[in-house]
């Protein structure tokens, strides 16, 4: 009897073996390849197949971030299956660790500051209390570099130094240990970003030092060039403020490379804002104009810019009207306009403190000044700020109407997640047991009323009131009784007449399929309307807008917005 235990031991060891065997064989495949190389595929794909065959979760939400380093378009997809696979598994840290991936592709890929903190701050909730140390400094690490971001950099700077003193302990040894190696990025990551701190606060001096600590600490090994280029980066901010502007040119050049290889967008249009800034002083103005281009080159790809690089544009601006290129000028105007759009979306918290010399008030100006020549008649001019007026009056209600209509989406979604968190259906609940009908202005038997009443139950469940052209009489005589005796029941037990009960459930019906089936926000108003039992669309619309205070198409809008940023 044991002999056969221990074999059975035996077989179970060795296929767990096995199976650790093909996962590690299978990833040392393609661990060779470079970052977004969709060559790995061939073997995460089989490492995705097994781990699922033997719904091995952990080995599956492995599969799963691997892909989110090989993927070039499906990053957040691969994110979003690890995470369900972390959960599958019921492990906290990994769990943590699927969010905090995926903040990291908000944070380094989409530059979706806000979206990447959200992500963040579920992961801590996982981590906080982890024995994994790396894990939790790892997502604090992330937190403070959105707050960097943000511009928070006092309140950045003690998170970095918190994990530069945590990381430090753990990178003594050989580098290619997986700890070590790991560790030592996180090491040298905050330092660099304690260091864009200290730069931000003006505080040289203590950034030359960790400088200085970096380039002592970092490995000569292809695993840290982009490490390596980061901290060239900061050199050439360092010798741009000590007004070294040569050296911080040839840093730059250095640092340029690599950002570009990992398509890191923001700090290369930093480098060359920084590069445009130091031809500028160097009085070589068709670099500084070339570099100052390339910034916005890089913002019209990618719709992303830091708000310390405004002033890119004031200087193109300048630049132009000098040259009395009114083109060029209004193109750059117009540029400034839509990156202050970005940076007041993105940078909501700080949009007030980077509205340096140009405000939007005035860019709005200069914009209709350009577009305008001297020779217009005062007539003409007086008209066209006639029209400006006109647009802002429009333009003020305009964004009232649709705070009123982001406000009642809200409050709408609050009532369904209510409604669907109590599994209640589209019926509106009524009160079923019927004891003394005293209070009610009811003179017939309560025999009849809870007939009526467990009619009307099963007439809403079987949602009878879809039927076009409905009326009192026609659900009478399904009844079985006469038109006085329902309508007073309606109206006692329902708190309304029997063209409104109907209207509130059919509403409440088009509310929940628009909400939950995609196919439903598709159809025209029309369409709908007449799925929900309506005869024409205006009523509909009218009667749903009375009702939740928003009206149907608006919703449909709303709806197919919210869930496509859920997807970005």
């Amino acid at each position: 009897m044991i002999k056969k235990i221990f074999t059975i031991l035996s077989c179970l060891l060795a296929a767990i073996l096995y199976s650790q065997d093909f996962y590690s064989n299978l990833r040392e495949k393609y661990w060779v390849y470079e970052e977004n190389d969709p060559k790995a595929f061939i073997y995460i794909n089989q490492y995705i197949k097994r781990a699922k065959s033997e719904k091995n979760y952990s080995e599956l939400f492995q599969a799963y971030k691997d892909g989110i380093l090989y993927s070039e378009n499906k990053k957040i997809a691969y994110a979003d299956s690890a995470i369900s696979a972390a959960k599958n598994s019921g492990k906290n840290d990994l769990i943590g660790d699927g969010y905090l991936s995926k903040g990291a592709i908000y944070y380094f890929n989409q530059r979706k500051f806000q979206f990447a903190l959200e992500e963040y701050l579920k992961a801590y909730e996982y981590l906080k209390d982890s024995k994994n140390e790396f894990l939790k400094y790892q997502n604090i690490y992330h937190i403070g570099v959105v707050k960097s971001y943000l511009g928070y950099y006092d309140e950045a700077l003690k998170i970095f130094e918190e994990c530069i003193a945590f990381f430090e302990t753990k990178i003594d040894g050989d580098i290619h240990d997986n700890t070590v190696f790991n560790n030592t990025k996180g090491y040298l990551n905050s330092l660099h970003q304690a260091i864009i701190c200290y730069q931000a606060l003006g505080k040289n001096e203590e950034a030359k030092k960790m400088l200085d600590e970096a380039e002592r600490k970092l490995p000569k090994t292809k695993d840290f060039y982009l490490e390596k280029s980061y901290f060239e980066k900061s050199l050439g901010v360092s010798e741009f403020k000590s007004k070294n502007y040569t050296q911080a040119i040839k840093y730059f050049d250095q640092a340029l490379p690599e950002l570009l290889k990992v398509n890191d967008f923001s700090w290369a249009s930093y480098i060359y804002f920084y590069k445009g800034k130091s031809y500028e002083i160097l009085g070589n103005q068709d670099l500084e104009v070339n570099n100052y281009k390339k910034v916005d080159s890089i913002f019209n790809k990618n719709k992303f810019i830091l708000p310390e690089l405004r002033s890119n544009y004031e200087e193109l601006i300048e630049y132009y009207r000098k040259n009395g290129n009114h083109k060029e000028e209004l193109y750059y105007t117009n540029q400034l306009l839509k990156v202050d759009s970005v940076i007041a979306s993105d940078f909501k918290h700080l949009s007030t403190r980077i509205y340096k010399e140009y405000d939007t008030k005035m860019l709005m100006e200069t914009k209709e000044n350009l577009e305008k020549t001297n020779s217009y008649s005062k007539l003409l001019l007086f008209i066209c700020l006639a029209i400006i007026a006109a647009l802002g009056v429009i333009m003020f209600y305009r964004i009232r109407k649709q705070k009123n209509i982001q406000k009642n989406y809200d409050d709408l979604l609050i009532k369904l997640e209510e409604k669907n968190n109590q599994q209640e259906t589209v019926s509106i609940p009524i009160k079923t047991e019927v004891t003394d009908s005293s209070d009610k202005n009811i003179k017939f038997d309560n025999s009849i009323v809870e007939k009526l009443l467990n009619d009307i139950q099963t007439f809403e469940n079987n949602q009878g009131y879809l039927e076009q052209g409905l009326t009192l009489k026609k659900l009478a005589e399904q009844f079985k009784t006469n038109t006085s005796y329902l309508s007073q029941v309606i109206n006692e037990y329902k708190g309304s007449n029997f063209n409104t009960y109907i209207n509130a459930l059919r509403i409440s019906y088009a509310t929940q399929k628009i909400y939950q089936d995609k196919e439903w926000r598709k159809y025209s108003i029309e369409h709908i309307a007449s799925a929900a039992g309506f005869s024409n669309r205006q009523s509909f619309s009218n009667i749903f807008l009375e009702q939740n205070g928003i009206r149907p198409a608006d919703f449909i809008k709303k709806r197919i917005k919210e869930l496509e940023d859920q997807n970005n």
